[in-house]
């Protein structure tokens, strides 16, 4: 299985010469993602280095500063931001940002003439997201949803067990993820910066991991929302479920929360299963499929592929495999499974 797997790596060895230019990254926002699991990877990476930062934090600025060596002259803030477009060392800029600054920072650096990174969800709506995309084509720069699961090696090997239908057609999926995140405090709770909670937040990887197996998207959802602790979660759920109607008769059920830990993608199909556990956190993936497990290097960050895929798609005139086009797809999933939430009736995907 794992040599099987290996075809669909993506093709990041394309280029080899050790004297291709590096391109150079900045990273929009030091918080937590950006600190653990963005800056540390891009210490593995082949095509692309950390060589600027943009923070509104002067003490995190003299930190990083010193930790990566970054010069003077690539150190930003929210007021200089738009400087950046005159400074040739920054190539790619990338947003891990609130998500509510997902669709300004991205049109922003789109029009100073650098490609773009944005975390998932890629915007608050479709309609940014579609913004965000057009901004993009419009300057002539490449947009890459930071997609890490797109070049994880077990999700890549479900993916090609669901597409090949290696244990015939997949009938029923089971998606979940949430964990506890009962902080008030968090941008994440508040509906205005953080676009609907766990859903935006997790439920998104939930629902990616089964369309990418299935290679086709939902037509149609249900959906059911719940909140318990009032007094923390306002204006969000705090626990969503919701089911996919696929075209090919495919059926997946979902829940996401930030009460209660899950982690967790199972596929049945007619003659075997597959089963990824833990699936879709940042530091880890273990598999199984009825034949056995599955064994696969696992790399230090998931990152590492996903940002040198980006770098080489960007030297070679290719298209990425987590463009712009595809945090759209999941938006208007979601955009779905909240008027399901809120109609009790099953809704459409807009296409």
């Amino acid at each position: 299985m794992a040599a099987t797997a290996g075809i669909l790596l993506p093709s990041i060895i394309s280029c080899q010469n050790p004297t291709d230019k590096k391109l150079g990254i900045a990273l929009v926002g030091l918080g937590n993602y950006s600190t653990r699991q963005l800056a540390p990877a891009l210490q593995h990476t082949r095509h692309c280095e950390l060589k600027g930062i943009v923070t509104g934090t002067p003490s995190k600025a003299e930190q990083w500063k010193k930790d990566y060596n970054i010069s003077d002259s690539n150190i930003y803030n929210y007021e200089t931001f738009d400087e950046i477009t005159r400074n040739p060392e920054i190539d790619i800029i990338y947003i891990v940002l609130p998500n509510f600054l997902h669709a300004e920072y991205t049109i922003r650096a789109a029009k100073a003439g650098k490609h773009v990174i944005c975390e998932k969800p890629m915007a608050m709506s479709v309609k940014e997201g579609q913004n965000m995309i057009n901004a993009c084509k419009a300057a002539g720069v490449k947009l890459q949803v930071g997609y890490r699961l797109y070049y994880e090696p077990f999700h890549l090997e479900a993916h090609r067990i669901g597409r090949e239908q290696v244990y015939g057609k997949i009938n029923l999926i089971e998606s979940s993820l949430g964990f506890s995140m009962a902080n008030p405090e968090s941008w994440r709770l508040n509906k205005e910066k953080g676009g609907g909670g766990a859903l935006v937040d997790l439920g998104l990887y939930a629902m990616q991991g089964a369309r990418m197996m299935l290679g086709e998207m939902p037509t149609h959802i249900t959906a059911q929302g719940y909140t318990m602790q009032k007094d923390i979660f306002k204006g969000i759920y705090e626990t969503v479920t919701w089911q996919m109607h696929f075209p090919s008769g495919a059926i997946s059920n979902h829940s996401t929360s930030y009460s209660t830990y899950v982690d967790r993608m199972y596929a049945s199909a007619q003659r075997g299963w597959v089963e990824l556990k833990p699936s879709f956190n940042a530091v880890g993936t273990a598999g199984q499929t009825s034949d056995g497990p599955m064994n696969f290097a696992t790399p230090p960050y998931q990152q590492i592929a996903q940002m040198d895929e980006f770098a080489v798609s960007i030297k070679n005139g290719e298209k990425s495999l987590a463009v712009g086009e595809e945090g759209l797809k999941d938006l208007r999933i979601i955009e779905a499974v909240f008027r399901a939430t809120e109609s009790g009736k099953m809704e459409e995907v807009e296409v």
